[in-house]
């Protein structure tokens, strides 16, 4: 059965937002009728064109057996695999799509032994191209929307090749289209042998959600491993905690290392923080603090290096731009990255029509993150990231800014809009519509974001 060894993905996000608008509002969204909660709870929405396993049922009593993995019945008899990307969208920039297929490998390779390795010539394991309407496999593309991309199982006549449709409106790290990453990361999973899951948000779920950051969930994670095994432990790790420090009671003629003390979050103040891919991130000398939707993750504070190799020792500023590159400024220089890739750096930041004394922190504001501003001294620029130049090199007075202090340590803009200025421990929140401070702030950074106790 042909349709068996084949998986095409269709677009849910678009259909449910507008079925949401539908009957959300009573209003009929463009190509979708009225209809009742409850009608609507009865639709099948857009999914993946390969049927889903049959649910296994205890044969005693009839019930469903756990939620799990499932396999497609094949997999790689090796684990370096090589691949190569035949045709690229139109939409992006062809580096970018080669960091992301290989960041959507990554996911994969990160929790097994696998290895991938892209070539440009000669045969691969996987082949990767962007296509349209009938290309050769009798799985024709339909245009805008509908099946977004489909992929081949292991030992199956066309294993390891995967098919994207040319016409979507690719993008990456965002809503505005359909993300390559999560759709990439998808496939790989299928053509490394797993079939869909049931379990909720995982990867390998068959229906399209824009969700970011990008991660395996453990039922994804125990699925590969069930294939491919543990990944190989690292011959020569890197120490991730620091070295073990003189005990106080002990004499000793060591001299510490202060920056091997991991800092305390409820007792410290902060070189730089920002919002990166949707995620809040707190910097302060070697190390960061990674918040997701207002929670500490698991892990950190870590070494601002395992993100991003090559980040200098301390950051002074750091903002993400329109386009998802990332920024980091210290001292009289600054740093770009696409995503963990260093793309250049570090670059005297007088060639951005800034003075050469030190950033001390930076802001992306407005809706479209189209407002960069950059802060030192008690003045501030706004800054141009297409152009790399700031708009005007006469700064500004931070008296524009109604109620932030006139030097601060950091910015960030959260998701509704508010901005964030750092001082010391404290931070004052900023309404963008009333142009200023709101009452009761300054308040304690340690308190609201870390759950630390007040201190005096």
């Amino acid at each position: 059965d042909m349709s068996q060894k084949h998986h095409t993905w269709k677009e849910q996000a678009p259909w449910l937002s507008a079925l949401v608008n539908a009957v959300g509002t009573g209003v009929p969204a463009k190509g979708f009728p009225v209809v009742a909660a409850g009608q609507a709870a009865g639709w099948n929405p857009p999914r993946c064109g390969v049927p889903d396993p049959p649910a296994l049922t205890d044969g005693q009593n009839g019930r469903n057996r756990q939620k799990r993995f499932v396999l497609s019945g094949g997999r790689w008899d090796k684990t370096d695999l090589t691949y190569k990307i035949i045709r690229f969208p139109w939409q992006l920039v062809k580096a970018k799509v080669r960091r992301t297929i290989e960041e959507a490998l990554k996911v994969w390779s990160d929790v097994t032994p696998l290895t991938f390795t892209e070539v440009q010539e000669g045969r691969a394991d996987i082949v990767i191209d962007f296509t349209r309407y009938w290309h050769g496999d009798n799985l024709p593309f339909d245009g805008p929307g509908g099946i977004l991309a489909h992929a081949f199982f292991p030992k199956t006549h066309r294993e390891g090749d995967v098919h994207f449709d040319y016409d979507e409106t690719w993008t990456i790290g965002n809503n505005l289209g359909t993300d390559l990453l999560q759709v990439a990361a998808h496939e790989f999973g299928h053509v490394l042998g797993l079939q869909h899951t049931a379990v909720s948000k995982s990867l390998m779920s068959p229906f399209y959600i824009f969700r970011y950051p990008l991660s395996l969930s453990e039922d994804d994670k125990q699925g590969i491993q069930y294939l491919y095994g543990k990944p190989s432990p690292d011959p020569d790790p890197t120490p991730t905690q620091p070295a073990e420090l003189p005990q106080p009671h002990l004499e000793t003629n060591e001299i510490t290392n202060v920056e091997a003390v991991q800092p305390d979050a409820c007792d410290t103040t902060f070189d730089a923080a920002s919002t990166i891919r949707g995620e809040l991130f707190f910097f302060k000398s070697r190390y960061v603090w990674r918040l997701r939707a207002g929670k500490l993750q698991d892990g950190y504070p870590a070494l601002a290096s395992r993100h991003w190799q090559g980040i200098p020792s301390s950051v002074d500023a750091t903002f993400e731009d329109p386009l998802g590159n990332i920024w980091f400024f210290q001292d009289s220089q600054y740093w770009i990255y696409d995503g963990e890739r260093r793309v250049s750096g570090p670059t005297p930041i007088m060639e951005l029509g800034l003075p050469a004394s030190p950033v001390q922190a930076a802001l992306v504001w407005g809706a479209e993150k189209n407002k960069i501003y950059i802060f030192s001294r008690g003045n501030y620029w706004r800054f141009n990231p297409h152009r790399r130049q700031v708009d005007n090199i006469y700064p500004r007075a931070m008296a524009d800014w109604r109620g932030v202090p006139q030097e601060i340590d950091a910015a960030f803009q959260d998701e509704f809009g508010f901005a964030y200025f750092l001082r010391g421990r404290d931070y004052w929140k900023f309404d963008p519509v009333q142009v200023k401070v709101l009452e009761g702030y300054p308040r304690q950074i340690s308190q609201d974001f870390f759950s630390c106790s007040p201190s005096s």
